[in-house]
């Protein structure tokens, strides 16, 4: 299979490898060994195209405070919790926080909440499905892509410094 990439450079995080199937953005990639490993599984092509570029201008908008909500094609492949964890994501406001125990009972299923937290860390589509945004009950930054809450931090400041403007 083929897949499309380009690369956001941020000063915040590095380089964000935004991927596409040529229909829809199907994976960020914020750690150089997760593209790697991605890169070894799929023929990848630097691309241009008009998704990525429109992809890359909406993630330098929201590194730049200008932008608070995604407008693009997403393809997420998962389980059907799964996706109703994302979709759930991706209702949370700009800014705003909430636990997983939140999303549990958003979803209708209040006792599924490290099932949330699995399916957090399944998200291929990380900044444009927000999860940064779902923290721990007790106001702790927890399971963020392989522990690395650092990332979850940064982003969070990120979005309570534009909040307001």
């Amino acid at each position: 299979m083929k897949l499309e990439y380009s690369i956001y450079k941020s000063d915040l995080l590095g380089c964000i490898y935004v991927i596409s199937d040529g229909e829809a953005i199907v994976s960020v990639e914020l750690f150089e060994e997760d593209w790697q490993q991605l890169h070894q599984q799929y023929e990848m092509i630097k691309s241009n195209s008009p998704l990525l570029e429109n992809a890359v201008q909406q993630l330098d908008e929201y590194f730049h405070g200008k932008r608070k909500a995604f407008h693009l094609p997403l393809k997420w492949k998962g389980t059907e919790f799964q996706e109703q964890v994302w979709k759930a994501l991706c209702e949370i406001p700009y800014g705003m926080t909430v636990s997983y125990s939140d999303i549990a009972e958003k979803i209708g299923r209040p006792k599924a909440v490290r099932a949330v937290g699995q399916a957090n860390r399944a998200n291929e589509l990380a900044i444009f499905v927000p999860c940064h945004r779902v923290i721990g009950k007790n106001g702790s930054l927890t399971g963020y892509a392989g522990n690395r809450t650092n990332v979850k931090e940064r982003l969070l400041q990120l979005e309570k410094q534009y909040r307001t403007i």
